[in-house]
């Protein structure tokens, strides 16, 4: 097993030579071009800002992924659904769920904290790209929660979601499956296994069948 140093050259190693919980690499950059790479073939950054200038990347070779028309909608998701007390959006406010993913419940104050402002300054860039995306819950004129990730094909890779209230992120996962099952997306990858997400359907798949769908 090993982990390899990345240079100003764009390329990513073979993910079955990484460590078993996927780390892989480490350096490079945040550029678009880089991330656009590392997504297509299913690497990703992930690292505390706080203690590590340069990026750790990982490959996990079982991924951790829900299938759009298998999301799990809860009776009591149903019912809050229902009562249309939220309201949802797409892209109206990528800066304002980006930065409440990093702040909510004080993670950015967490030692461990991975969305600093190298990670926000690249995937907002990436926004402005056209290749991330928001989904944000409002009460009233207020964002109560949403999640960001980045879109790419049929996939949609996940990278993190926030509420203020209870059931917010539950509410833009299940908006963000149902519209993009509406528009022929195949996945979204959900990188690390918790217990909401598996609560929501999600499931491991190995790297070989990961990679077959976001590459079709």
């Amino acid at each position: 097993m090993a982990v390899y140093q990345l240079d100003n050259d764009l390329w990513f190693p073979d993910p079955h030579l990484g460590e078993d919980e996927g780390l892989i690499a480490v350096g490079g950059d945040l550029s678009v071009d880089r991330l656009l790479l590392a997504y297509s073939n299913g690497f990703f950054p992930w690292f505390s800002f706080k203690h590590q200038d340069e990026p750790l990347w990982y490959c996990p070779l079982q991924r951790f992924v829900i299938f759009p028309s298998e999301v799990h909608i809860s009776h009591s998701m149903r019912q809050l659904i229902k009562k249309g007390e939220y309201q949802v959006t797409v892209n109206k406010n990528f800066e304002g769920v980006i930065r409440g993913c990093a702040t909510a419940q004080k993670r950015n104050k967490d030692e461990g904290a991975w969305l600093g402002p190298q990670m926000i300054e690249a995937y907002t860039e990436l926004h402005r790209q056209g290749f991330a995306a928001s989904i944000e819950v409002w009460e009233g004129e207020e964002l109560v929660g949403g999640l960001y990730g980045v879109n790419l094909g049929s996939s949609f890779f996940g990278e993190s979601m926030f509420s203020l209230v209870p059931s917010a992120s539950k509410l833009a996962l299940i908006h963000l499956a149902r519209m993009f099952e509406s528009l022929g997306g195949k996945l979204i990858d959900c990188q690390f296994e918790t217990p909401h997400l598996k609560t929501m359907g999600g499931r491991y798949i190995p790297y070989e069948e990961y990679i077959r769908i976001i590459k079709s």
